[in-house]
């Protein structure tokens, strides 16, 4: 039996040591067996379940999914003190330090004129925190592990604020045009088809950038929207006492028709 009071309240630092037990000779195999890598896939999916409690509005959900999150940050900083490295309280020494530097405003006396400035202060205090002295450097520091929509619009941000960008969406959207021309070119080839889609994809950002669209919110929507109405599809096939398997697409198409006129 682990020595641990147990009591009605707790607070970060018993999650600590709750993490450090879990971790300890006698405590749980599963958690003693883990490393950052093995791991990993866990602190992405609770902050993506987090960002979904936001998006509920509902606080109690997200109190418990901001508690996952935490959870995965004193797992990491626990392995990494168990191998002599840093722990939690290096991790905050870290954070608040940079927070002081990027907010010169505030801990500083540098005047600002908005949220505007301070952006751009933020951006510029950061290359130089990073070492990024060139815009191709700023470029390649933006996150791999990022969703690939998120990550095209960084990359094109980074670049755009070099002055590599077009006036306005017309260029966008014309090398769209020109993109979706290439695809179609490499599928009738059979060859370059997964870069050629690529291009698409990542010219098709450009444009979510220039009309201010979140290309993930956008897809995600687009994903709402056609599970709602494949539903519609299937529930009027079976008010007409069919299954979707036993239907050609062309009937299929019509109650999809039929769904969008009702949406609209």
């Amino acid at each position: 039996m682990i020595d641990f009071e147990q009591r009605p309240t707790y607070d970060v630092n018993d999650l600590v040591e709750i993490v450090r037990i879990l971790r300890a000779p006698g405590g749980c195999p599963w958690d003693r067996e883990q490393d950052h890598q093995s791991i990993r896939r866990n602190l992405l999916e609770e902050a993506y379940e987090a960002a979904e409690a936001i998006d509920e509005k509902d606080p109690e959900h997200l109190k418990e999914e901001l508690g996952d999150v935490l959870l995965q940050v004193v797992f990491h900083a626990q392995m990494e003190k168990e191998a002599g490295g840093f722990g939690l309280d290096q991790v905050a020494d870290g954070v608040c330090k940079k927070l002081i530097y990027r907010h010169p405003h505030v801990f500083g006396d540098v005047h600002v004129d908005g949220s505007g400035e301070v952006l751009q202060n933020w951006e510029e205090l950061k290359r130089k925190e990073k070492h990024q002295e060139t815009a191709a450097d700023s470029v390649d520091a933006v996150a791999k592990s990022l969703p690939g929509l998120w990550r095209a619009e960084k990359v094109q941000k980074k670049a755009a604020k070099a002055g590599f960008d077009w006036p306005d969406v017309s260029g966008a959207l014309e090398k769209l045009r020109e993109e979706t021309g290439e695809l179609e070119a490499a599928i009738r080839e059979g060859s370059n088809v997964s870069e050629e889609l690529g291009d698409l994809l990542f010219a098709a950002v450009n444009v979510a950038r220039f009309v201010k669209a979140d290309p993930e919110d956008a897809l995600s929507a687009a994903c709402d929207k056609f599970a709602r109405r494949f539903r519609g599809v299937e529930e009027a096939a079976l008010a007409q006492g069919r299954r979707l398997e036993d239907m050609s697409l062309a009937e299929m198409d019509a109650l999809w028709d039929q769904v969008k006129r009702k949406e609209a």
